[in-house]
């Protein structure tokens, strides 16, 4: 085993395969000349030369259009935002072209290509560039969305997405380029749709992804203090979810908690808050609590942006209210 930084297990990911696949080649904003907007491509320029990294000029409705119509020739584009909130400039091309290629044509042609790039907030930029999507794509029939949390599923995630012959978005976070952790010294790709159980726990279920994870660790650590054994599933992939992971973990412990970075209305945790009543409604001894952001656009003001967010005391509260202490 070996530690290297998040950015590094993105690089190390997409180069590893496009040695091992001519027809990939990675595209974005900044990512030849510069190194990448977060020195997720660093190096690659120089290895895979200017046909295989692509600069491309601020226009995220042309080139995520230009990498979709690729994929038909034959290709595997890997598409960088700088933010997936400028994917909404190229939203058209995603929700409407690359989710449904294979059943408009069908099946004659697939759509294999990864956007990738981060999500959510990352500390005073404002309310535009301070947004999470993976509900808004992960509704999108034709579509995978992975969240990584650590440097170890981020590698093993990406590998495995290029490698899908179907349409990935792949969410990150500004916020944990810079994170380090553990990966093997050889290669290994992680599967899609699969949650992981990163600790063990009899007491309550929380339920989390990205790197508001991190706020469910501290409150664990804080509750055990108090003898409270939590349980914490990253699910990893939030569509295809691994819903029967969490309800495993729910008829062991009675409790469930879902933390997500993301308005209350209509997302992740709703979903899987639907799915935990109608298939474990008797095992529940407790209502299900999701703790989301605050319904409205995030806050510039450090103090707001601090109670705009979920943090660990916020995973405290419910854990003693499902506990009834």
């Amino acid at each position: 085993m070996r530690t290297i930084q998040f950015r590094e297990a993105i690089c190390e990911a997409m180069s590893e395969e496009m040695r091992r696949d001519e027809s990939i080649y990675l595209m974005g904003e900044e990512v030849a000349e510069y190194n990448g907007a977060y020195k997720a491509s660093k190096g690659m320029l120089d290895e895979f030369g200017a046909k295989r990294v692509i600069d491309t000029p601020i226009a995220e409705l042309g080139f995520a259009g230009i990498a979709v119509g690729s994929t038909m020739t034959g290709n595997r584009p890997i598409v960088e935002y700088m933010t997936f909130n400028f994917s909404l400039v190229g939203i058209d091309q995603i929700i409407n072209n690359a989710a449904k290629i294979r059943q408009m044509s069908g099946g004659q042609f697939k759509c294999p290509i990864v956007f990738r790039g981060p999500t959510a907030s990352a500390g005073q930029l404002g309310a535009t560039h301070s947004q999470a999507f993976e509900s808004w794509f992960a509704n999108t029939p034709g579509l995978k969305v992975i969240v990584p949390s650590n440097v170890y599923d981020a590698k093993g995630l990406l590998k495995a997405a290029i490698r899908d012959d179907d349409p990935v978005i792949f969410m990150e976070s500004e916020q944990m380029y810079g994170d380090k952790g553990e990966v093997p010294d050889g290669e290994y790709v992680l599967p899609i749709g699969v949650a992981d159980v990163k600790r063990e726990g009899k007491d309550v279920t929380i339920v989390s992804f990205g790197k508001i994870i991190k706020e469910a660790y501290k409150a664990a650590d804080e509750v055990a203090k108090d003898g409270v054994s939590c349980e914490i599933i990253d699910l990893r992939t939030v569509r295809p979810l691994d819903i029967n992971t969490v309800l495993d973990s729910v008829k062991k412990t009675n409790r469930l908690i879902i933390l997500e970075e993301a308005w209350p209305f209509g997302n992740v945790s709703t979903e899987i808050t639907y799915q935990v009543q109608a298939q474990a409604f008797d095992y529940l001894d407790a209502p299900i609590v999701k703790i989301n952001t605050a319904d409205t656009p995030a806050p510039y003001s450090p103090e707001l942006l601090a109670e705009w967010l979920p943090n660990s005391n916020d995973v405290v509260k419910a854990i003693k209210k499902v506990m009834y202490k």
